[in-house]
């Protein structure tokens, strides 16, 4: 049974309506019927909120419905977005290092000592930016 049907079969057997659901949760009467028709998907918090209000299980909600956890997946998958940002940035601080060291050798032409001069302070705090959130975010000792 998909999501949808047993949000459905969850309301009806607490004997409540779309609008009551909708005030609870706070969403608007045509989210809880979108999500009752298959149309939209919950997000967690929402989920969490109807797994109390219907005192059924978030597993039981959840078990059996692949589109569901797909959702649930991609809206939790910080770690992988984190890593990425975490390998841009250290790759851009790479770079900059590079075009440190390629500033003291790139010659008379004006416009590559003006790249290579800029480069590595772009890439430095482009670099920065990525690696910081991820570095403040990790929970200290």
């Amino acid at each position: 049974m998909e999501i949808g049907e047993k949000l459905k079969s969850s309301r009806l057997n607490a004997g409540m309506t779309q609008e009551q659901i909708a005030e609870k949760i706070n969403v608007s009467r045509q989210t809880i019927s979108n999500w009752e028709n298959g149309k939209s998907l919950p997000d967690v918090i929402s989920l969490i909120e109807i797994s109390d209000l219907y005192q059924i299980s978030l597993d039981d909600l959840l078990k059996g419905d692949k589109k569901m956890m797909k959702k649930i997946e991609k809206d939790t998958d910080t770690v992988k977005s984190n890593r990425t940002m975490m390998n841009v940035g250290w790759a851009m601080l790479i770079c900059s290092f590079i075009f440190t060291i390629w500033n003291n050798y790139s010659g008379n032409n004006s416009i590559l000592q003006f790249i290579s001069a800029a480069a590595p302070w772009v890439m430095l705090a482009v670099g920065i930016a990525c690696i910081a959130p991820s570095i403040s975010g990790k929970k200290k000792d």
